[in-house]
């Protein structure tokens, strides 16, 4: 069974789940004024709570001083070694639970058991994995490693232990029980039936074991693939031209080539840097053979006909031909306007290099950003004074309250509940139902801080046996830059956008109201996870919303209306061959996991893909499919972005775009889709919210509506 890491039982009363949390407003209000002495003197704006939070640096003062002093709240967690104490007591839990769910009668309680057994392991799990990669002290994170690894040890006895299997079993193949079973008890254990048989238990001795050696195959391969696709290609400066060499940092004497230097405005530069880092590894080539026979095997020894087949089971998609039909339609309705684009960038080129106007795989990133800024005037120098993090914290705040009754509200850690001064803790309360969780906000950039923006679940919500809700908590990171005295941090629109999705993934923790923690919130099919994410960018380019918060932060002035829109249109700027290479990566990703021996070798099938799906010919010698680094977390499903996006897109289009703070349609999505997390099919979270079921050519014209530019409207506006 792969059990989904959530958290342990032993930390329940971690966090309070007191409703008295609506009642926090003034108190927190009064907390977080921010004394005149602290306040920059360049920063002349009055910020709420929330917006003062993030725009002023931290402060020692405001921390609490209580005898919690543990990570979270965890009072085990105030050094390293409350790490083996939580991973212990986990454990000792965890064979209770499996004691009691092997005996159980088949019924609803089996379910509730098995919930239980993967919250007890994955709290403790899913807070060391964090910690492990995020804190900055050398011992926590080796302590937290560990935990990860007892935790993952405790897991593999799970997965084959027959006893426990064959209790969700009887209780699955009484289909009287079944039948009384609520909707989303019959989901979550038809999910932990098919997490323990994707491990092979339901499979006769020998093949089984052919299954646990296939893992153990797949785990390596995949863990080499991934660190392949970021190595550095060193290169030896004397084969370099030497106007060329400083573009590349040197290290023991080679230069390191560690990207396509897209942004680099010399195309040789771009040039060589594609050439290069894409130069056929063979080691890594075959690193993702291996890879991708392996998934095949192991797919047809449990019954599937692919790999692709496997991975798409309980997804909006649900299988291999229609996430095909998906793609090859959006690609046709696309091509038209992806040529269009080309047909802008080679003008450009033409402008800027006429000796050299070939448009190559190297040019459509730079020529469409400088298309971009040129057309638009959209330098982040003239935004970013609008967007300071407090500001943007700030239209968030207002946007959740206005559309789902929902608060943000800044509460000072106490000492030790944070891994770094810098991280900032938001409570959640809802204004009927009380504190829903909380969001620790890791945004600042600092020292050995993993280069990544995303969302961590710390603990999943769940129905507690007493009645009382389990509140969740989750970890916002980014990579934004540090505070100073000099004046708060600025994002460019892109990060603002950005801060906006991964709030997205947050408001979609805090709001799931499942039984099951097994499905809480972001624990949903893939191609459905990021919805909530994606529709919040379309928050962020609505000049209403935007117009709420976007302020500078020195002279209180608001973002213009012009200057919205001209942002707003310079999105649409070559959108359709930015979408056109994402569907060729998806279709090289179904292609890759179909059937297997694959008839060509990998460069060949990506080549044939490139020239049919993109449009711009591949370059000999170069093999880009082995930086797919998706490949391995995305495997078979990397489609499921563009069709997130579609939903999203329906969403915007028929329920917030007339009004994006529009109440009733607030409490409906909360209703139909964040309440429910995993915990009911997807596509029929998409047709209570849309009260239609769409269909694959409304997906693609949903992306495709997106595309549409309407220049003369847009200089209209701007005068």
């Amino acid at each position: 069974m792969t059990w989904k890491r959530k958290g342990e039982k032993h930390f329940e009363d971690m966090f309070s789940t007191s409703r008295a949390a609506v009642r926090w407003n003034h108190g927190w209000r009064a907390l977080h004024r921010v004394p005149k002495s602290r306040q920059s003197q360049r920063c002349v704006v009055t910020w709420s709570p929330v917006g003062a939070a993030f725009n002023m640096q931290a402060h020692q003062s405001l921390m609490k001083a209580n005898a919690t002093n543990g990570l979270f709240g965890v009072p085990e967690l105030n050094c390293p070694e409350g790490f083996a104490e939580a991973r212990r007591t986990a454990l000792q839990r965890a064979e209770c639970l499996v004691e009691e769910a092997c005996r159980a009668e088949p019924g609803p309680r089996v379910v509730e058991l098995f919930d239980e057994l993967s919250d007890c392991l994955c709290r403790v799990a899913d807070l060391a994995d964090f910690v492990r990669i995020a804190h900055p002290d050398e011992g926590f994170r080796e302590a937290a490693d560990e935990a990860c690894v007892s935790i993952g040890t405790m897991v593999e006895k799970l997965n084959t232990n027959a006893e426990l299997y064959s209790s969700l079993r009887r209780l699955m193949e009484n289909a009287k029980i079944v039948e009384l079973l609520d909707e989303e008890t019959r989901r979550v254990a038809e999910l932990f039936l098919f997490d323990f048989e994707v491990s092979g238990i339901h499979l006769d001795v020998e093949k089984r074991r052919a299954a646990v050696k296939l893992h153990v195959e797949l785990l390596e391969l995949q863990t080499d693939f991934l660190a392949g696709t970021y190595l550095p290609c060193r290169v030896d400066p004397r084969v370099m031209p030497p106007h060329l060499a400083p573009c590349f940092p040197q290290h023991d004497g080679w230069l390191q080539v560690s990207g396509l230097h897209t942004d680099s405005s010399d195309d040789l530069v771009r040039e060589v840097a594609y050439r290069t880092y894409l130069h056929p590894n063979e080691a890594q080539l075959t690193r993702l053979d291996a890879l991708l026979e392996s998934r095949y095997r192991l797919a047809k020894l449990l019954g599937y006909s692919t790999f692709a087949d496997r991975a798409l089971r309980g997804t909006m998609a649900k299988n291999p031909g229609t996430v095909m039909d998906f793609l090859v339609k959006l690609s046709n309705k696309l091509s038209e306007k992806t040529q269009q684009d080309f047909t802008m960038m080679r003008g450009m080129k033409i402008k800027l290099n006429p000796m050299n106007p070939e448009l190559m795989p190297w040019d459509p990133p730079y020529y469409s950003g400088l298309f971009r800024a040129e057309r638009f005037n959209i330098h982040p120098s003239l935004y970013s004074p609008f967007f300071s993090l407090g500001a943007c914290m700030e239209g968030l705040n207002g946007l959740f309250s206005q559309l789902l009754g929902v608060m943000l509200y800044s509460e000072p850690p106490a000492s030790g509940e944070v891994w770094s001064p810098d991280v900032r803790k938001l409570a959640v309360v809802h204004e009927a139902e009380g504190l829903l969780g909380y969001i620790y906000c890791d945004f600042f950039q600092r020292p050995g801080k993993p280069l990544q923006d995303c969302h961590f679940t710390i603990r999943g919500g769940r129905r507690l046996p007493n009645g009382e809700y389990q509140a969740p908590v989750v970890v916002l990171m980014l990579n934004l830059g540090t505070q100073s005295q000099q004046g708060p941090v600025l994002l460019t629109p892109g990060m603002m956008e950005n801060l906006f999705h991964e709030m997205g993934h947050a408001m979609h923790s805090m709001l799931g109201r499942t039984r099951y923690q097994h499905v809480t919130g972001t624990r949903c099919a893939t191609d459905f996870a990021e919805v909530p994410s994606i529709l919040m960018e379309y928050f962020a380019s609505d000049y209403r919303v935007v117009s709420q918060f976007a302020r500078h932060y020195q002279t209180g002035q608001a973002l213009s209306k012009s200057m919205v829109s001209r942002l707003c249109e310079s999105k649409k700027v070559c959108a359709a061959s930015d979408m056109q290479v994402q569907v060729y990566y998806a279709i090289l990703d179904q292609l890759y996991h179909g059937e297997h021996p694959l008839n060509k070798s990998t460069t060949q099938i990506l080549q044939e893909t490139q020239e049919r799906y993109y449009g711009i010919p591949h370059i000999p010698n170069t093999a880009w499919q082995m930086r797919f680094g998706h490949l391995v977390g995305y495997g078979a499903k990397y489609y499921s972005y563009l069709l997130s996006r579609a939903v999203a897109s329906m969403l915007w289009r028929k329920c917030f775009s007339q009004n994006p703070f529009s109440r009733e349609m607030g409490e409906r999505y909360q209703q139909e889709m964040l309440r429910h997390g995993g915990g009911k099919e997807p596509i029929a979270m998409v047709e209570g919210m849309l009260q239609t079921r769409p269909s694959v050519e409304d997906f693609v014209d949903a992306l495709v509506v997106d595309l549409e530019q309407d220049f003369e409207t847009f200089l209209m506006d701007s005068k």
